[in-house]
């Protein structure tokens, strides 16, 4: 609908607004109910976050996945094949899926599955909900935990009781808003630094939002209400690194420590592998990740856990098209995308390490990682 005005002796007139109801929470949680089962595990895996970032389970944290999900069929895959991953390394580590659905943009592109699933350009937002929430429903029944950000505010009433471990993303680490959702979310969320590096963000993030609000937000039964939240039962950070520089040295971890304890949190860090600290170069995060075990290895207790940017195909849909010598799509592969994968199990967003890599990563850092762990419980006993 088009309405205009009149403000002094100007015409005024707005775009065109067209509004679609949703239906509420409560009625799309009904369409996909979580089994009693499924709800337990669910329970169970945030558990064992709180004891790993504790420091109460040696073990370490391990989100894993692709950049953004576009392809169900492709997210089902990887799915399984990293469910039985996990099932190796699991004295090593808590593997946790990534499902991210909405990707937030600096400027413009596709903003994910949950806003755009037909990769054309519709916004066929109910559908995107619908294919969130029954994903997420199909790796709560495989016993897979799974890892979002939460951007849109009213996204977490959907799909926050299939996510065992949340995320407050770079972008929006220093919103009011987002750090009132997290102080209502079920599970830890992790709060990223700043683009630009900044970790005191989101220190003060996490600080906040283990705190109580009072605001605004949508109820079960989608109408405008009153949200009262007890506080997030572990708010922590994650540093992700800059546009400049890298921050999983000793030293940046020393002072986002130093600022954890100042704001009064725990000595927890999870360290993205990609982003700022791989310099936008996917294979970096190899190199990164063997850094890192290499220092938890000689004593180093401060880090609980990374994460890490995998698909089945490394690099990107992108890329590989430019290898092959196809035609580029605009905005990003949207409005001539079609339901023909260009490269099945590519990522449409950021670059991924591919599956074979992946594994091979995985399995040596739990080698590394079990034997260190093995020798700090024989030291303990001594």
């Amino acid at each position: 609908m088009r309405t205009s005005g009149k403000v002094g002796n100007f015409e005024i007139e707005e775009s065109t607004m067209d509004d679609h109801l949703l239906e509420s929470p409560e009625t799309l949680i009904q369409r996909y109910p979580l089994s009693q089962q499924a709800a337990e595990a669910i329970a169970l895996r945030r558990h064992e976050i709180l004891e790993i970032l504790t420091g109460k389970d040696p073990r370490l944290l391990l989100i894993v996945g692709p950049c953004s999900i576009h392809n169900i069929a492709a997210g089902r895959e990887y799915a399984q094949r990293l469910k039985r991953l996990s099932s190796e390394v699991e004295d090593s580590f808590l593997v946790i899926m990534r499902t991210y659905f909405e990707k937030p943009r600096t400027s413009f592109g596709w903003k994910g599955l949950f806003y755009d699933p037909h990769l054309d350009g519709s916004n066929d937002i109910t559908s995107g909900i619908h294919l969130c929430r029954s994903f997420l429903l199909e790796l709560a029944e495989l016993g897979l935990a799974a890892a979002t950000e939460f951007l849109e505010p009213l996204s977490s009433n959907y799909l926050a009781d299939l996510i065992s471990w949340g995320s407050i993303g770079a972008r929006t680490v220093q919103s009011p808003i987002h750090r009132e959702i997290a102080s209502n979310l079920p599970m830890p969320v992790g709060f990223k630094n700043r683009n630009d590096g900044n970790i005191e963000i989101a220190v003060q993030a996490a600080a906040s939002s283990k705190e109580g609000h009072a605001f605004l937000g949508v109820g079960t039964d989608g109408r405008i209400a009153i949200k009262r939240s007890s506080g997030n039962i572990f708010p922590h950070i994650v540093l992700r690194g800059s546009e400049e520089a890298d921050n999983f040295d000793l030293a940046s971890q020393r002072h986002a420590v130093t600022l954890l304890e100042r704001y009064g949190l725990p000595p927890s860090l999870i360290i993205d592998l990609s982003h700022g600290n791989s310099r936008k170069n996917f294979r970096k995060q190899a190199a990164n990740f063997s850094e890192l075990i290499d220092q938890i290895q000689k004593g180093n207790k401060l880090i609980r856990g990374f994460m890490l940017e995998s698909n089945l195909l490394e690099s990107t849909q992108e890329a590989l098209l430019d290898r092959q010598n196809l035609h580029l799509y605009p905005y990003p592969l949207c409005n001539s995308y079609s339901n023909e994968e260009i490269a099945f199990g590519a990522s449409l967003t950021d670059p991924c390490l591919g599956w074979q890599a992946t594994e091979t990563l995985i399995k040596e850092a739990a080698k590394l990682n079990t034997f260190s762990l093995s020798l700090s419980l024989s030291l303990a006993n001594l």
